[in-house]
């Protein structure tokens, strides 16, 4: 991550406001009164959405499903807590009637405002901001639009460290570290046996499920999918298991939690994403094909029931010679789960 977006992603985390280009921002979820009124100076903040967010409320026409954020005006009875309830769909049974809503063009802004979404997207943030027109305040850091929406984990990633590591499916095991200059998550590769790159590898994805992963859960299949590949590995002989922090499918642990809120409520985990503001997939597979790079891989045998992993592979320059199905961990708790990923998402399960 380069400084400055690093730097950014830092300082909206923290609640505090952020200039990108011509506008200033302030995470919705994270402001309170005092923070709120500091920031706008005496001139009212406007509310800004990503477009699913804001689709999902009827403001814009839903089936302009690329276009980018939505700016609404916030009207005299849009308070703290209003707004609250129109960035965070958790609280959508809640308060069931919303608006109405008036939405204001972008216009030169929309550059800006769509960099802007990228940040608190980066920063494991509800897509939705505070925003104002205005000179930054003097202690505000500042961003350009441009070096926001050209930013790319993999640009930087580097190899950092690497050292053995006996695993309970295969003892000849290797964890590999990587890491981007400008900080953000590390992520890893576990390499079993010794892979020849003279010929395409046996690789598995994983994205980072902490609740699967290391608790157990049983509202997903990642746990057993994640231990399944190990061994199905080891029993190849070599192979590599790249371990991703791109949880809830690129979204973060605590929305992927509020995505299992959702979940209870009755929706899908394709509609969760799509409600609090997110696309469906918001993973960068370029990130992968980086640590591939690294690691001397060209081409893969890749483990998976996703052919978005393929396509996103191959698009990022990695050759996938082969599809290799990967099943494991269906139950009750998560058979409407896979449905969703079969019949919405394309799974070949």
């Amino acid at each position: 991550m380069s400084l400055a977006v690093a730097r950014a992603v830092d300082e909206l985390k923290r609640g505090r406001p952020v200039a990108v280009g011509a506008i200033g921002i302030l995470s919705v979820e994270l402001a309170d009164e005092a923070s709120l009124s500091s920031f706008e100076r005496g001139d009212r903040a406007d509310l800004l959405l990503s477009h699913p967010r804001a689709a999902l409320l009827n403001i814009v026409n839903q089936r302009a499903a690329a276009a980018g954020p939505v700016r609404v005006r916030r009207s005299d009875w849009m308070d703290m807590a209003a707004t609250l309830a129109a960035a965070d769909p958790v609280r959508d049974l809640a308060t069931p009637f919303k608006g109405p809503y008036e939405t204001r063009p972008l216009g030169a802004l929309a550059e800006a405002a769509a960099a802007a979404i990228r940040l608190a997207k980066l920063a494991g943030l509800l897509p939705a901001l505070y925003l104002i027109e205005a000179a930054p305040g003097a202690d505000w850091l500042s961003v350009a639009p441009a070096e926001v929406l050209a930013y790319r984990e993999s640009i930087d990633l580097r190899l950092v460290t690497r050292a053995r590591l006996p695993l309970d499916a295969a003892e000849a095991s290797e964890i590999v570290a990587f890491r981007g200059s400008g900080g953000g998550p590390e992520h890893l590769a576990i390499v079993i046996g010794d892979p020849p790159r003279s010929k395409p590898v046996l690789v598995r994805l994983h994205s980072a499920c902490l609740t699967g992963d290391v608790l157990g859960s049983l509202k997903c299949d990642c746990g057993p999918q994640l231990r399944a590949a190990l061994d199905a590995i080891a029993r190849e002989g070599a192979g590599i298991l790249l371990y991703l922090q791109q949880e809830g499918r690129g979204i973060g642990l605590v929305n992927k939690l509020r995505a299992y809120a959702l979940q209870d409520q009755g929706f899908d985990t394709v509609d969760a994403n799509l409600r609090l503001g997110f696309e469906v997939d918001e993973r960068d597979f370029g990130l992968a094909a980086r640590m591939l790079e690294l690691m001397g891989v060209a081409s893969v045998r890749l483990m998976t029931n996703n052919p978005a992993k393929v396509a996103g592979l191959e698009a990022e320059g990695v050759t996938v010679v082969e599809r290799v199905a990967h099943h494991a961990g269906e139950g009750a708790h998560n058979s409407a789960y896979l449905a969703t990923k079969r019949e919405r998402t394309g799974h070949l399960l």
